[in-house]
């Protein structure tokens, strides 16, 4: 039986790297408000209440805006503790109310059907081995709960190839379902054009999916 938890194929001193020698306003990802995760993450659990997993959220700005909307019940994780610093820095005393979670998406440490909606942009197209896409959704599918929701989003088939020197694996909502399988129904979709700092387009996909009870 293949290791649900192996060791990660990418050393966090990649991401570590990127933050200590980057502006977060720099690197391709950024975007100032993320609109297409927030409508999805509302969709998904309109209920204030609802607990939300921001899986490499790092340096994001998507905890500002769910603070702005009220939510209190957030966690954002990243390989980054330099990307996780840019973000409580940037929010000052509001980052208090935050879980801030230095961790591996593939073995997050969190307690298992506690979170109602993962969040995930532009993690898992790096996971290029299926060893670690099968740790991700063993992962995803301990923590979430029966009912809850994962909201994914990753380079789109006409995407790129590459992102932050490192080589990614490209989906469409079909593709994405395939990888997670039966225990996950495909509830939205929808394609984003995301115009990098640099003024380059990239297409990426995102889907919603419900974990069945």
């Amino acid at each position: 039986m293949a290791d649900p938890h192996p060791q990660p194929t990418e050393p966090s001193a990649h991401w570590e790297q990127v933050y200590q020698t980057r502006a977060s306003t720099e690197v391709s990802w950024f975007r100032p408000h993320l609109e297409t995760s927030l409508a999805f993450i509302e969709a998904a659990a309109p209920q204030p209440g609802a607990r939300i997993l921001d899986v490499g959220g790092g340096a994001s700005t998507l905890v500002d805006d769910l603070l702005a909307r009220g939510r209190r019940h957030l966690t954002v994780l990243d390989l980054s503790a330099a990307a996780l610093q840019t973000a409580r820095d940037r929010l000052g005393a509001a980052a208090a109310s935050v879980n801030w979670l230095h961790a591996d998406a593939r073995d997050t440490g969190i307690k298992a059907q506690s979170i109602d909606v993962w969040h995930d942009r532009a993690v898992f197209h790096f996971l290029t081995e299926a060893a670690d896409r099968r740790a991700y959704v063993h992962e995803v599918s301990r923590v979430l709960k029966r009912g809850g929701h994962l909201v994914i989003a990753t380079f789109a088939p006409d995407g790129p190839q590459q992102c932050s020197g490192l080589p990614v694996v490209r989906y469409d909502a079909d593709a994405l379902a395939a990888v997670f399988g039966d225990g996950f129904q495909l509830a939205a979709q929808a394609a984003d054009a995301h115009t990098t700092p640099g003024g380059n387009v990239q297409s990426f996909v995102y889907a919603r999916f419900k974990r069945r009870g």
